[in-house]
Order: structure tokens, then C-alpha cells, then sequence
């Protein structure tokens, strides 16, 4: 095999498709990339670590020789990062050796041979449909950092996405707080298989999604695959296998009667609780927030660090209350919130809280009290 392709273009794509590699790994040809010469000028480069698999298609400045090779993925990327900005990479692959020549510098490094090189067999993706990028970039962004990372509960280790009254939704959990977006149900999810697509494939989509937010991603699936592709036919197409699981029925823990109502700026409650949470400590991440008209006063008590308090105000117009909350989750949900007003739907000290931006928002958020 022999190529030659822009070293802007090897470096970008080879961002894409190195991060699936894993850094250690017991079989070595998944440490490399395959990258696929083909007589018309594209060059095809795939990693994978077998539950993963991303492959990029791009034009290559020429072609001399078609064929394939694999090479250390980290180390080619390494070399591409470093070479000069604007020069043209040379692949020169041959008797288990590829020379990778750019302006004065030259690098030799070891390969392995192609047919050793394992693909994740997709079979029959039945169900078909498209999204804007920009959209499924926010659903990943307003569900992913409710998925529990617990690995004992391997059904909860990424985003369920489902099909239920004409609406796609996307939701995730941890057991102490959910995540849900609702969209209306695109054309060809009609009668899709409920599925979990797994954290690291959420996280790989997401970064490839940055780059391609005024396109269309197409998704298709079946009860064990997902295929992402984006930027049509000389674009990224990631392939995972998807978690053999059942998600809990998560609607069970949607509080429909929660009668007290906080209305109150997420920005300034965001500010207010990441001050009080200063003095927490492991043991103590609660956040107490104590409700009254108008007001709401947070405060924090350490055994070791003392004692803080902070009052926002806050429209309120119920009895009022003590609830607990762990600082780090009330601050992640309200991180999603781009509006002036977040909405907490309220019922007491030991009930699940429904917080979102308002009735018409496609993000809800549930989350669990603590004791404080």
C-alpha cells in the first residue's frame, strides 16, 4: 500500500477514530488502525475495541498503490500531531514495516497484517431514521451525566431510548436522579426495539457530533446494533453493539402530584449552591435548602469545616419546608437549564422532586432528597 494524503486531513481523522482504541490491551492488533487505500483516490481508516468501531472515509491527495495495513493508532496520531502544519504524509506500507515520510522527517513503525484485523459483523439494521445533529447533541448533553457508572448495574451504564406515544425518548439513571428528553417521533422509528446505547459510545458520538452540527445524522438499529452516520459518504460511521439488558420502567418514579411550586433563577440557585457546597465534604455533600415565601436559604454543616449559608430568592407560594439535596446532582441538573426560570415541583422532605424548565421543555429531571 502507498498514499498520500494532507497531514491536516490524517490528523483530523485520526482524532476520531484513536480514542476508541484502548491505551492497554491484552490483544494487540486492537492497539491499531486499519487504514484502506482504494484505487480512486479514498483512504478508509477503523479502529475498534470490539464493542466499538468507528471508520472514517477520506480523500487521500494520491494513490499509487491500493491496499491495507494496520499501525500502533496512538503512535501514528502522535507522529501526525507533531509533523508540520500544511505538509503532505507519505504511507508506505511493505513487508511488515509502513514509512511514514512528511517534509525531512521519517518514521518506520510496525504493522500487522489486515485479515487479523477483527470487524464487528452489524447483520440486519431494520429500523432507519434521521435526526439533526444539533438535536441529538442536546439530547446527549440534557440525559449523559445521569448515567450510573456502576458497573454491577450494567443495564443503567448508558441511555435508553424508546418509542412511546408518537414521541422518541431518550432517558438515564443512576437510582439517585433521571434524565429525560422527548422529541416527537421521527419518521422510521415507528416500532423501533427499545434500546441502551452504552457511555463510551454516547461520549465517542457526541464528540464526533461537534464537528458536524448543521447536518443530519442517520441512525439505524437493531436489537443488538447501532450505526451512526454522519457527514453522508465521505463522513464517520460509528458501530456499537448496544447492552443486552432490560431498563427499569423509569415513568414509575415521575412524580405526576407534587403540589409545591419553586420557580427560581438557575444561574444565581447554581451560584448559590456551589458557594455553600465549598465547606462540604465526602461525607457531607448535602446541600440543605430551607423554603419560604419568596426565598429560599441554602445551608451546608461539616463537622470539620464549619457551617455556610446563602439565601436566593425565589417565587414560592406553599408552606414551607426543609429538603436535602447532594450538591453535585442539583448542580449538574441545573447546568441544563438555559432559560431565566427552573420549575421544581415539590412535595416533602422524602419524596422524588421534578425539576425542569417548564411544561413545554423537552428535558425533565427527577431527583431523590437526602437526609439532612
Amino acid at each position: 500500500m502507498k498514499a498520500t494524503i494532507e497531514r491536516s486531513t490524517l490528523l483530523r481523522c485520526l482524532s476520531h477514530v484513536q480514542s476508541v482504541v484502548e491505551r492497554r490491551n491484552t490483544i494487540p492488533i486492537l492497539s491499531n488502525v486499519l487504514i484502506e487505500a482504494a484505487a480512486g483516490g479514498a483512504l478508509k481508516i477503523m479502529a475498534t475495541d470490539l464493542d466499538l468501531q468507528v471508520v472514517e472515509t477520506v480523500g487521500a491527495v494520491a494513490v499509487e498503490q491500493p491496499g491495507a495495513i494496520t499501525v500502533s493508532a496512538h503512535l501514528l496520531f502522535d507522529i501526525a500531531r507533531k509533523l508540520q502544519d500544511g505538509s503532505q504524509v507519505s504511507l508506505d506500507a511493505s513487508e511488515n514495516r509502513m514509512v511514514v515520510k512528511a517534509g525531512r522527517s521519517r518514521f518506520q513503525l510496525p504493522t500487522l497484517p489486515r485479515d487479523d484485523f477483527p470487524m464487528i459483523a452489524e447483520g440486519e439494521l431494520p429500523t432507519s431514521f434521521e435526526l439533526p445533529a444539533v438535536t441529538l447533541a442536546q439530547l446527549i448533553d440534557r440525559t449523559r451525566f445521569a448515567i450510573s457508572t456502576e458497573e454491577t448495574r450494567y443495564y443503567l451504564n448508558g441511555i435508553f431510548f424508546h418509542v412511546a406515544e408518537d414521541q422518541l425518548k431518550a432517558a438515564a439513571t443512576d437510582g439517585h436522579r433521571l434524565a429525560r428528553f422527548t422529541l416527537a417521533c421521527p419518521e422510521g422509528a415507528q416500532g423501533m426495539p427499545d434500546v441502551i446505547v452504552p457511555r463510551k459510545c454516547v461520549a465517542e458520538l457526541r464528540k464526533l457530533l461537534e464537528e458536524s452540527l448543521d447536518t443530519n445524522v442517520l441512525i439505524e438499529l437493531s436489537a443488538s446494533k447501532v450505526r451512526f452516520t454522519l457527514g453522508g459518504e465521505h463522513g464517520v460511521v460509528l458501530t456499537s453493539k448496544l447492552i443486552d439488558g432490560t431498563f427499569p420502567d423509569y415513568s414509575r418514579v415521575i412524580p405526576t402530584g407534587n403540589d409545591k411550586l419553586l420557580r427560581i433563577d438557575p444561574k444565581s440557585f447554581f451560584e448559590g449552591v456551589d458557594r455553600v457546597a465549598t465547606i462540604a465534604t465526602e461525607k457531607t455533600r448535602a446541600v440543605k435548602m430551607a423554603l419560604d415565601t419568596d426565598r429560599v436559604t441554602l445551608s451546608v454543616t461539616s463537622p470539620d469545616n464549619g457551617t455556610a449559608a446563602e439565601e436566593v430568592p425565589a417565587q414560592y407560594g406553599s408552606d414551607g419546608f426543609e429538603i436535602g439535596f447532594n450538591a453535585n446532582y442539583l448542580k449538574d441538573i441545573l447546568g441544563q437549564i438555559e432559560g431565566d426560570t427552573v420549575e421544581l415541583h415539590l412535595a416533602d422532605a422524602g419524596a422524588p422532586t421534578l425539576i425542569r424548565q417548564d411544561d413545554k421543555s423537552p428535558a425533565l429531571y427527577v431527583l431523590m432528597p437526602m437526609r439532612v
